[in-house]
C-alpha cells in the first residue's frame, strides 16, 4: 500500500483545507450536496439490507461503502471540513480568515442538510408508494431510528441532551478520523 511521510501527510491536509475555502460557492455546495445525498442513500440501504436480511451486521459492514465513494469522488460532509479548513487557517496561510472557514462550514452545511433532505423526500415517496399507503417495514425502521435519536433522549433531560451531545462527539470524531485516513494513502485500495 502506498503512504505518505508524516510531513507530506501534513502538507496534504492543510492544502486540502486551503483549497476547500477558495473553492467556487457553488462547487462547495454542489459537492456537499452530493455527499450529504450519498450518505443519505448509504444509511437506506444499510437499513434496508438489516431489515431485509434479519443480521443488522451486514447493513453496518455495507454503510461504510457510501462514505468511501462520496470521499473517492471528492465530495464534502461537513465532519470532514471541520478538521481540514481550520488547519489551513492555523498555518497561516495567505488569504485564509475565520470568515473564510465559517463560510465554507455554512455551505457546506446547507449542502449536506439540502442532500440528504432530497434523499429523504424521495425515499419517504417510495417507502409509502407517493404517499398513498402507510410505510413500508424499512420504512418504519427508519422512522424509528429517527425518533429514537431525538425523542428518546427526552426522559432523561439535561443528562439526556448531554449524552447525545457526547455521542454526536463521538460519531463525528470516527467520521473525522476517516477524512484524514483517506488523505494518508496515494491509492484507491490503500
Amino acid at each position: 500500500m502506498s503512504y505518505l511521510a508524516p510531513s507530506e501527510f501534513v502538507t496534504k491536509m492543510v492544502d486540502a483545507g486551503e483549497s476547500k475555502i477558495y473553492m467556487a460557492t457553488r462547487d462547495t455546495l454542489i459537492r456537499a450536496f452530493m455527499a450529504g445525498a450519498i450518505l443519505a442513500i448509504a444509511a437506506v440501504f444499510a437499513v434496508t439490507v438489516s431489515v431485509q436480511t434479519g443480521y443488522p451486521i451486514i447493513g453496518a459492514i455495507l454503510f461504510p461503502v457510501g462514505f468511501s465513494i462520496l470521499y473517492l469522488m471528492g465530495f464534502d460532509l461537513l465532519t470532514g471540513v471541520f478538521v481540514l479548513t481550520p488547519l489551513a487557517l492555523f498555518d497561516k496561510r495567505p488569504g485564509v480568515t475565520a470568515g473564510g472557514v465559517l463560510r465554507n462550514w455554512g455551505l457546506v452545511f446547507i449542502g449536506n442538510f439540502l442532500g440528504a433532505l432530497t434523499v429523504a423526500f424521495l425515499m419517504a415517496i417510495v417507502f409509502t408508494y407517493g404517499f398513498s399507503t402507510e410505510p413500508s417495514k424499512v420504512g418504519k425502521v427508519i422512522a424509528g431510528i429517527g425518533e429514537a435519536r431525538t425523542l428518546g433522549y427526552k426522559e432523561y433531560g439535561a443528562a439526556g441532551m448531554l449524552t447525545l451531545f457526547v455521542r454526536g462527539i463521538l460519531c463525528n470524531w470516527m467520521v473525522s478520523l476517516g477524512v484524514v485516513g483517506a488523505m494518508i494513502s496515494t491509492s484507491v485500495s490503500g
